[in-house]
């Protein structure tokens, strides 16, 4: 019973990251049509910005809220030199943002070297949930991915700026002609997109190795989870990254991450197969 309650905690703590990370990419290309290929970079800098907090004398509390600030500045300012000259030409977006993800990891190597990282964890205490002793901070994890999720959900449905944007997915020349400014939400999505992969990256920064490849190991999960759940709804990424996660940690507890990979790979596969439109299909783009 002890290591059945420690598998299910540990599978909803790496489906609620995902959830963030997947989040942010279907917010950017609902809205802007935008495939980030550097998505996992910022994650990325969202962790070493962690890294250069502590370095500079503070703690990790202080790194998790620059964080997510730091990376969203990020956004704004590739949104403003590079995406917006290119929306609505995918070829172009995928092509772009790969090349600042190249840029992202030579930086990322030139400022602090090619080795690895690790970052302290904040909390040592375990609690014991249903007999099964359980650390305290993956709890902290999954506590502020569901503030965070649910933050996203009332601000994309219960604001006036969700609405805007919402209508800018509909119909954005007619937004424009309403009086939307849809510049302004597109650099505002695209910033809060990036804050969502950054503020990943801050939280699972004590739990993981710090390296210039890390993002890649969130990245094609997060891109497999939209293409599973399915585009243009804001649960697509809910329920991609539930099956995806789900089926990645189960399998690698009872066999290997080898072959857990390998059996999401080919569950994905299917799932494309037999739903083109993803498990949560919609006949719109609501998101």
């Amino acid at each position: 019973m002890t290591e059945v309650v420690i598998t299910l905690l540990d599978v909803s703590n790496y489906v609620l990251i995902l959830v963030l990370v997947a989040l942010g990419l279907a917010i950017i290309f609902g809205l802007m049509n935008v495939i980030n290929m550097a998505h996992g970079e910022f994650l990325m800098l969202g962790a070493y910005a962690v890294l250069v907090v502590q370095n500079l004398g503070g703690n990790y509390w202080m790194g998790l809220l620059v964080a997510p600030l730091f990376v969203g500045l990020v956004g704004l300012v590739i949104e403003a030199l590079v995406i917006q000259r290119i929306y609505h030409r995918v070829l172009d977006t995928i092509l772009a943002t790969w090349g600042l993800s190249l840029l992202f990891k030579q930086a990322i190597v030139i400022g602090f070297g090619p080795g690895s990282y690790s970052i302290a964890t904040p909390m040592d205490e375990t609690v014991m949930i249903f007999g099964a002793p359980y650390p305290q901070f993956r709890l902290f994890i999954m506590a502020i991915s569901l503030a965070v999720v649910g933050f996203t959900f009332w601000l994309f449905f219960r604001t006036s700026f969700g609405l805007a944007a919402r209508g800018v997915i509909a119909n954005r020349a007619m937004a424009g002609c309403l009086g939307i400014n849809t510049r302004r939400l597109d650099r505002l999505t695209f910033a809060y997109g990036a804050a969502l992969a950054g503020l990943a990256g801050a939280v699972m920064a004590p739990l993981i190795s710090l390296d210039p490849q890390m993002g890649l190991g969130f990245l094609v999960p997060a891109f497999l989870s939209i293409l599973v759940g399915g585009l243009g709804s804001i649960t697509g990424p809910l329920v991609g990254a539930a099956a995806v996660g789900i089926t990645d940690n189960l399998t690698a507890t009872l066999t290997s991450p080898v072959v857990a990979q390998l059996v999401v790979f080919i569950t994905a596969i299917l799932v494309i197969r037999l739903f083109p439109r993803g498990l949560v299909a919609r006949k719109k783009r609501e998101f």
